[in-house]
């Protein structure tokens, strides 16, 4: 109690963070009830609750596409980052060479700066390719951020196996396709999961990159809720608060995964000196 008493600042952080949190309850609670409410006007709640809603919500914005396009988005660029991310961060954790710190920072600008920023110019390469409104240029817009994500999630991993057990594999007689195999990869499994998670989780709640190229056959959930919201034409309110519901419960249960499976503590790249 002294120490409550002596510290007064502790005070003023909990009140603080205790806002936010009760700000944050109050925006999200009111749309989930506005999603199940047949009228709300000037009340502390509804006159009536229903669920049709929902059902409105997923015949007019057509949800059943929108969630096969994100699921096909989503999975396709998991694969492509896993595939060249894992060797790129193996490289990067175990070799040295000329210029390896412009690598490594060309790897993190993708993940540092806005989206939008890069996002613009990308979009316009790939509608000169004919790419862009495809489920294709998605693909490619969302690799962007998503391969140098892998690659800085999976370098610490590598660099926390030894060496030595590879050395010894190889003293042994394993090949190279022997060592990835059986001996590195059930080692960095958990770390190819979490970056598999949170390479998930990007780019399900990707905006900027996936409104720039995505077409009328390739929106994914968060820019079908855009659309929603700001697209021509008059919706009722709470069919566009089912679809927002919707979004926050799927992307509340992907983060919920992730942290599951992913330790923060081993996020943190570092790329060790060599002697």
């Amino acid at each position: 109690m002294t120490g409550w008493v002596a510290r007064p600042g502790r005070w003023v952080v909990w009140a603080v963070v205790g806002f936010f949190f009760v700000n944050l309850a109050g925006v999200v609670l009111s749309v989930v009830v506005d999603s199940l409410g047949t009228q709300w006007f000037g009340t502390w709640l509804p006159d009536g609750f229903t669920t049709h809603w929902y059902a409105d919500a997923w015949r007019e914005f057509g949800l059943s596409d929108v969630l096969l396009t994100t699921a096909i988005v989503a999975l396709v660029v998991i694969a492509v980052s896993v595939a060249v991310g894992v060797p790129a961060a193996y490289a990067l954790a175990r070799r040295s060479f000329p210029g390896k710190r412009l690598v490594m920072l060309l790897f993190v600008l993708p993940i540092l700066i806005p989206p939008i920023t890069y996002g613009i110019p990308l979009a316009t390469v790939l509608y000169k390719f004919h790419l862009a409104g495809t489920i294709t240029g998605v693909i490619l817009a969302n690799l962007v951020p998503s391969v140098p994500f892998v690659v800085l999630t999976m370098t610490p991993f590598i660099e926390q196996i030894d060496p030595k057990i590879e050395a010894a594999a190889r003293m042994s007689g394993a090949r190279t396709g022997s060592v990835f195999t059986r001996i590195l990869g059930p080692l960095l499994l958990p770390g190819i999961l979490a970056a598999s998670i949170l390479v998930l989780v990007r780019t399900v709640g990707m905006f900027e990159l996936t409104f720039l190229t995505a077409g009328p056959d390739s929106t994914t959930l968060v820019v079908a809720l855009y659309n929603s919201v700001f697209a021509a034409g008059i919706r009722a309110n709470q069919s566009v608060d089912a679809m927002a519901t919707i979004y926050t419960a799927s992307m509340l249960v992907l983060l919920l995964v992730a942290l599951r499976f992913v330790n923060p503590t081993q996020l943190v790249t570092r790329i060790r000196e060599e002697p």
